[in-house]
């Protein structure tokens, strides 16, 4: 069965594979110390339990002639580079056993395989004077973990190649099958213990053709080396270009693959394991079964839309652009196992990338920006809305991608843009391996779904987070205009106020009684209070009792003629009728809507100009009791234009910042009361026709006289 190179390494990120035991960290970190003696590695060693029982074994063995009672004389008998060579091997074979899925394999050529290339690869360490001999037996031990690891993860697929012969043929079966070698995944899994970056490489290199190897590192080499020489049949010739690798004759080969055999032995000895019968266990060929190209992709493309859709439902669960950021980022580190990962995105210009704060970087990222009119790798890929593999060894990059690098800390990127529709939102970077990056490009349909996806999510969320803002840019408005109204309205008792206190004055200074005007400038005070704290809500409201219209009117015309508002020249008449005309009404609301009316049409007309005030009686509008109140005037008429927009809050000519907003407040606040408002204008003069609700509504329609509605 196929198994794509995502989905393997998404089942070698489940699989539990074991991590490398602390000493063994602590170890390696000792060999490169230049000042490490034998009390910091009995420090090391007294530390953990397990390897000091193994260490007391083997220093109390037959091969030592003495016995030892303690940790201390243990160390000085066996000497460091026993110690070392047993430490080692001891952490690694712990290592080896603690991968599941081995119960039923056949491990003694396996173990001693990795022996015999750890002794040779110590060995040839030696002959070319490499300064950490001790590091090239942990590298010969670990070069094949590789295998370990695959059939850990794909026991089923695996198991049969898991003991075929170690040569070119089975990496390309291992390629072909899994789409990932047993060099890359030893590879990637000495990299996820954080060993020293050149065992990651000797693993990865070990079947790499000699002539590429010329200038690798002395580690890598030594790896290849003795690779070859475990694999080499005695009974032909050491090829005089493999010694030529490490600068060794053939004579000295075949010096050290003499001695390996004893050692090997002893070795395995002192650790316990078996190897008897392990060189009759038969290496077959590796074998791959016949595959249909076309069955292949589609099978991986079924796969590629499942894990689609999977993380799309991820990244519809999560709640803010923030979260879906950080889900972005690691769900690609997942399934593309991406060392590191962030996100740049488009500037509201759209002429530039900038970093933001996801992914492990969000810090360095804050301040990093691209012009995208700059070109270079990552601006295409951008534009282009195509994905772009870089690797920082192939050069001609520019400041930006040299940045990325350094702030990633990787050899190489893959940059995915972010597509939704016809625009690219952004570029998804992640850091890889370079020995990854081949792989990576065999995956760039999976990549650019991926990115699709991740663009689809991430333009919902940015488009709710417009939503959001001009939701809160709505509500702002709304308090402006709150804002404006009050002043506006408060406007109207503070110059009653400031008029009747200019009556006052002169009543005082006459020695007059100020009872009734001192009762009006406390209800002008409380009627600005009331405004400040309910004129914002202009919802429908329940009906405050009976109101006398008439007697509204009456009051609002004896403020108006005792403060002098209404200059003399104009003349207001009144009409209420005979009866009572009581509504369901706040007398304040209607106060204040006469107030408006009154003051818009006072500063409108000429002299000589005439306010009419008439209570036209009940009408029925939609089985619904009005009273409908007329205020008319004879000046010269509202233009269209004015007309048009009536009781929208529009600026008037008059002077200040809140003009323009009196017709729009008396249309809320006729609404406030459950009644409607309508003008009519002309040549003639304005009416203004108010109906409010008549006091005791549709269950006193039968019993009272109405009229219809005059059409407009």
């Amino acid at each position: 069965m196929h198994q794509s190179d995502h989905d393997i390494r998404n089942r070698l990120l489940i699989a539990r594979l074991p991590a490398m035991p602390q000493i063994l960290i602590k170890l390696i970190e000792h060999l490169q110390a230049d000042d490490a003696g034998m009390p910091e590695l009995a420090a090391l060693i007294a530390k953990d339990a397990g390897m000091t029982s193994k260490i007391l074994t083997v220093a109390n063995s037959s091969a030592y002639q003495r016995r030892t009672m303690d940790l201390e004389q243990a160390l000085v008998s066996l000497g460091t580079d026993m110690i070392k060579t047993l430490v080692i091997s001891e952490s690694v074979f712990q290592t080896f056993n603690s991968f599941p899925h081995l119960g039923s394999a056949d491990l003694r050529a396996f173990w001693k395989n990795s022996l015999t290339a750890a002794v040779l690869a110590r060995a040839i360490g030696k002959a070319m004077a490499y300064p950490h001999v001790e590091e090239a037996y942990l590298a010969g031990l670990l070069h094949n973990v590789g295998r370990l690891a695959l059939l850990a993860t794909a026991p089923k697929e695996y198991s049969f190649n898991f003991t075929a012969r170690d040569d070119d043929a089975l990496c390309a079966v291992e390629q072909r099958t899994l789409q990932i070698t047993h060099s890359e995944a030893g590879a990637w899994l000495i990299e996820r213990w954080r060993l020293d970056s050149f065992l990651a490489d000797s693993v990865l290199y070990h079947h790499e053709p000699l002539a590429r190897l010329e200038a690798a590192h002395p580690l890598i080499r030594i790896v290849r080396l003795a690779h070859l020489l475990c694999e080499h049949d005695e009974q032909a010739p050491v090829s005089a270009d493999a010694g030529k690798l490490c600068g060794l004759d053939e004579a000295v080969l075949a010096s050290v693959m003499k001695a390996a055999a004893r050692q090997v032995a002893t070795a395995a000895e002192h650790l316990g394991i078996d190897l008897r019968g392990a060189d009759d266990v038969v290496a077959p060929p590796a074998y791959a079964a016949p595959q249909d190209p076309v069955q292949q992709r589609l099978s991986e493309d079924v796969r590629n839309m499942v894990l689609v859709a999977e993380v799309g439902q991820t990244f519809a669960r999560q709640q803010g652009e923030s979260g879906l950021l950080e889900a972005i980022t690691r769900s690609a580190r997942i399934l593309f196992d991406f060392d590191t990962t962030v996100i740049l995105l488009e500037n509201p210009t759209g002429h530039a990338l900038v970093g933001v704060a996801a992914g492990e970087q969000q810090q360095r990222l804050a301040g990093f920006a691209l012009a995208l009119a700059k070109g270079g790798p990552l601006a295409a890929s951008a534009l282009e809305r195509r994905p772009v593999f870089l690797a920082r060894e192939a050069g001609g990059l520019g400041i930006a991608e040299e940045t990325l690098f350094r702030i990633l800390g990787t050899d190489s990127l893959v940059c995915l843009p972010l597509v939704a529709g016809q625009r690219c939102l952004g570029v998804l970077i992640g850091g890889v391996a370079t020995w990854q990056l081949a792989g990576q490009q065999r995956r760039e349909r999976f990549l650019q779904s991926f990115g699709n996806q991740a663009a689809a999510a991430l333009e919902t969320a940015i488009s709710e987070r417009g939503h959001a803002r001009r939701q809160l840019a709505h509500v702002a408005e709304e308090y402006r205009e709150a804002s404006r109204r009050v002043a506006h309205e408060v406007n109207n008792p503070l110059s009653i106020i400031k008029n009747y206190l200019s009556v006052l004055d002169s009543k005082l200074a006459r020695r007059e009684p100020v009872l009734g005007e001192m009762a009006i400038l406390n209800e002008e005070i409380d009627r600005v209070g009331h405004l400040i704290g309910g004129l914002a809500d202009l919802q429908p409201s329940e009906a405050a009792g009976a109101t006398d219209v008439a007697r509204v009117v009456e009051e609002v015309l004896r403020l108006f003629h005792a403060t002098d508002f209404v200059p003399a020249s104009v003349r207001i008449v009144t009409d209420m009728g005979g009866a009572p005309a009581e509504v369901d009404a706040d007398a304040d609301t209607l106060k204040q809507i006469l107030l408006n009316l009154l003051k818009n049409a006072v500063e409108a007309l000429p002299a000589g100009g005439r306010i009419d005030i008439v209570n036209r009686g009940h009408v029925n509008r939609e089985r619904r009791l009005y009273l409908e109140l007329v205020l008319s005037d004879n000046g010269p008429g509202l233009s269209q234009e004015v007309l048009a927009n009536l009781f929208s809050a529009v600026r008037s000519g008059k002077e200040g910042a809140n003009h323009g907003l009196g017709l729009a407040i008396v249309h809320g606040l006729v609404k406030k009361l459950q009644g409607m408002i309508s003008c009519r204008s002309g040549k003639a003069g304005t009416s203004f026709e108010i109906l409010l609700p008549a006091r005791g509504g549709a269950s006193q329609i039968a019993g009272v006289q109405t009229r219809a509605m005059d059409s407009a």
